[in-house]
């Protein structure tokens, strides 16, 4: 990038160079791929992404083992039996409202998020980010080296150290993908079956084993070959970024400003100084290119292909230290914070977004949480009226339960403020309904209540469910048909 005469301006840069802007890092023009070797990063915040990923890649592999009290696993997610549990909570398709109202909180929170902080999901919290830095970018410094010697081991002829060194990286791969396709797989069918499908062999299983071994392939090809790809060209959400951030977005940034000074960028000279020579702070090492998972130069400012991993951040810092200037060059900071010359700091706008996205999160728990364990409805029967007997009237009413648990229920059905009337009378010859889990019962029940309570031809009436332990399970109001 050559040197700028005036204080500059993101406007300066773009037309300085706007190759970055119209093709992706890793592709030229002719649509051949750009191999990515990306340096080992070292410093704070890579010891922070690796503590974050390592707790999440624990949980991962740990979740599926855990039972809790209720004999359910944390998650479950059977597509193929329609056997949902969520925080050990089991939910069926009846609950639609509630994937509906989920998927409704997920995009409007992706969008605050996104607004106010960025990318920092995709840095921090991302599977495919996760899995790629740091399992398999580790696995490959570990048998292949540094940047360097990948370099040069993939120049190279096919001899021997290169055809160990790769055989044994794929190999690797593959087995590391076989791994956690079958932790994945836990989340579908639960560890118990997959235990016992292990046990009993593919030729019990075979439409079960050959779907895992599919899986466990496109895992393999992912990580060891479409890499980054993935971020720059698949995923939906790194498209939604140029119109989701704006100039009070958080994100990685470069100082242009610091960094290029009144005369530009140049190269590090001992017992120069910078400052009254008009030289910007960046000495143009390129280690902000060098250690970037998708290859892009963070100078040229936002890009799509920035996942904002926050390794040329600590590329950054490092070189600074050891020429003796400030940190920060490049840091977690908004293009207006960048243009003003401002530090990061907690805004109104920052607070009150945040407080949104917590409270629609919130809201979201609550519903799951505060959902009833058998799901009731009572209908009055069409076409059939009330019925006179003695001292007492009595309706005819339909009920549907649905037992949204994983156990069975007896359950007695009360009035509620009617005094004799707390007995409820089933039409079928039992005292209790019986539903087993996760099943759907429906059935007559007649209501019976003394003529002295009613004073209305429709009176609100309140049933209550009841285990055979005096429990409430859950309540339903009706409206009771009486002699005008």
């Amino acid at each position: 990038m050559s040197s700028i005469k005036q204080n500059p301006t993101p406007l300066d840069f773009e037309k300085e160079d706007e190759q970055f802007r119209t093709e992706v890092a890793t592709m030229d023009r002719k649509g051949t791929r750009k191999w990515v070797y990306a340096k080992k990063p070292s410093g704070r915040y890579t010891n922070y992404r690796t503590i974050v990923s390592s707790i999440l890649l624990v949980l991962l592999i740990v979740l599926p083992f855990i039972k809790l009290p209720n004999g359910n696993p944390v998650f479950k997610i059977d597509v193929f039996h329609t056997n949902f549990i969520l925080f050990g909570y089991p939910f069926f398709t009846t609950d639609f409202f509630l994937l509906a109202f989920g998927m409704i909180v997920s995009v409007v929170s992706i969008i605050i998020f996104t607004t106010v902080y960025g990318r920092l999901f995709c840095g921090w919290l991302c599977p495919q980010t996760i899995f790629m830095e740091s399992v398999f970018r580790k696995i490959e410094y570990w048998i292949e080296g540094d940047r360097s010697k990948q370099i040069r081991l993939d120049k190279q002829e096919w001899n021997e150290e290169k055809i160990l060194k790769r055989g044994g990286k794929w190999t690797v791969f593959y087995l590391i993908s076989f791994f956690f396709s079958n932790i994945l797989l836990s989340y579908l069918i639960g560890m118990d079956e997959l235990i016992k499908a292990i046990q009993e062999g593919p030729s019990e299983h075979a439409g079960l084993f050959l779907g895992l071994f599919i899986f466990s392939v496109l895992f393999y090809f992912v990580f060891a070959w479409f890499r980054e790809q993935v971020c720059t060209l698949v995923c939906p959400y790194g498209r939604l970024q140029g119109v989701l951030i704006d100039k009070k977005t958080i994100q990685v940034a470069y100082d242009f400003p610091r960094g290029e000074g009144v005369n530009g960028r140049s190269k590090f000279r001992k017992n120069e100084d910078r400052k009254a020579e008009g030289k910007g702070d960046c000495i143009d090492c390129g280690q902000c290119i060098a250690v970037c998972p998708t290859g892009i130069d963070i100078r040229n400012g936002s890009q799509l292909e920035c996942v904002n991993c926050t390794a040329c951040m600590d590329a950054c810092d490092e070189i600074m230290t050891k020429i003796n200037l400030p940190t920060g060059l490049i840091r977690y900071a908004s293009e207006e914070n960048i243009e003003q010359g401002k530090s990061f700091k907690i805004t109104a706008r920052l607070m009150a977004f945040t407080f949104v996205l917590i409270g629609m999160l919130a809201a979201m728990t609550i519903f799951l949480f505060n959902r009833s364990e058998v799901e009731v409805k009572f209908l009055q029967v069409p076409g059939k009226d009330y019925v006179v007997e003695g001292d007492y009237i009595i309706n005819t009413m339909q009920y549907s339960l649905m037992n949204k648990t994983n156990k069975p229920y007896k359950l007695v059905v009360n009035v509620n403020g009617f005094k004799g009337g707390k007995t409820v009378l089933l039409v079928e010859p039992t005292k209790y309904i019986q539903i087993d889990e996760g099943e759907l019962k429906q059935g007559l029940i007649d209501i019976k209540i003394p003529k002295s309570e009613l004073k209305s031809y429709k009176v609100p009436v309140i049933l209550e469910l009841e285990d055979l332990k005096g429990k409430t399970i859950d309540h339903y109001t009706i409206s009771f048909m009486a002699p005008f």
